[in-house]
């Protein structure tokens, strides 16, 4: 086997277009995200058609871009690994069916990786030394998920969304109070300017023992509540996201670090893109401290969508023969085991 494992990561599971180089599961040699959020805007959200043809159009290009800013030749990776659950089904394939394609030209191994163990992953790509056991928890436009690891390969689900994921309730309740998409960064500046606690939102399931979650419910009342405000004349569109924003990140936050404690965590994660808010981050350091244990969670570039994590999470398949046929297909929806 090579001293240098040089991975190329493929990641087209909603609405980035991706492709990173990565060495030996830790060190990205390159890195590249074609974002489409400015052609979603117009629609108020990911339209799943547009985002698969925006996929055919820029595959490419990002691909050739990630190997040039890397410095390498196509020949020079050891394995190619894409993203083929969970996701936009039409969008996954795309990145699919060049990833197969490009492994067979070039008589490479081919690795399938699902979306969320990548977010997960890329907390180890820029932290050394995360103990073990610990309590992740993976926020982002479609999921909410905890998990509980043993090591780096081996996780259990312990608890998910039953309806809305934390990223959709944001992105709906942005869109119903007009401050736009992506939902979870506009709440997040629009709450910036307001008070949490001016209005009263429930925390929803914190009553409850398991570690499951809902933000439906949340969802709604917020709209009514903001309904009756409008009605009153006493609408504060700040003062709702701040309120909206804490009465989500509270019930995350709270949630994680009953899990962390109940299974003796030595560390906690986050990850996925609704892990780049600062109050979540806030909340969740605060939890952390108060049971003695280290909190981690990605740069910003590392939280949103992007190919860095899927080759990184593909070295330890790499190194274990964990190796996908060329009739790999994708999946909108899969468990994360």
């Amino acid at each position: 086997m090579p001293k240098e494992i040089r991975i190329l990561g493929i990641e087209t599971s909603c609405d980035e277009t991706a492709a990173s180089i990565v060495k030996n599961g830790k060190e990205i040699m390159s890195n590249v995200v074609n974002s489409q959020i400015r052609v979603h805007q117009q629609f108020g959200g990911v339209v799943p058609e547009v985002a698969s043809r925006k996929h055919i159009q820029n595959i490419v290009m990002v691909v050739h871009t990630a190997f040039a800013e890397a410095g390498m030749s196509y020949d020079d990776i050891d394995a190619v690994a894409v993203t083929n659950r969970p996701g936009l089904i039409g969008a996954l394939l795309v990145g699919v069916s060049f990833a197969k394609s490009f492994a067979y030209a070039l008589n490479k191994p081919l690795i399938a990786v699902n979306h969320l163990y990548g977010h997960i992953y890329a907390n180890f790509l820029e932290h050394d030394n995360i103990e073990f056991p610990l309590v992740c928890l993976v926020v982002s436009g479609g999921h909410t998920s905890l998990l509980f690891m043993q090591d780096i390969e081996n996780y259990e689900v312990i608890g998910e969304t039953l309806d809305d994921a934390a990223g959709e309730a944001f992105d709906k309740v942005a869109r119903f109070l007009g401050l736009g998409y992506p939902g979870g960064p506009a709440v997040e500046r629009a709450a910036e300017k307001g008070v949490k606690g001016r209005y009263q939102l429930p925390r929803v399931f914190l009553d409850r023992d398991d570690f499951d979650f809902s933000f439906s419910g949340l969802k709604t009342a917020a709209m009514n509540l903001w309904t009756k405000m409008e009605r009153r004349g006493e609408a504060n569109v700040y003062d709702m996201a701040a309120e909206f924003q804490a009465a989500l990140v509270e019930v995350l936050a709270v949630k994680t670090a009953r899990a962390a404690e109940k299974y003796k965590a030595r560390s906690i994660l986050l990850a996925g893109g609704v892990a780049a808010n600062s109050e979540l981050r806030r909340a969740a350091q605060i939890e952390a401290d108060r049971l003695g244990i280290k909190l981690y969670y990605p740069s910003l570039k590392l939280c949103t969508d992007n190919a860095a994590m899927i080759a990184g999470s593909a070295y330890h398949k790499f190194i274990n023969g964990q190796f996908a046929s060329l009739d790999l297909n994708a999946y909108a929806t899969m468990s994360m085991l």
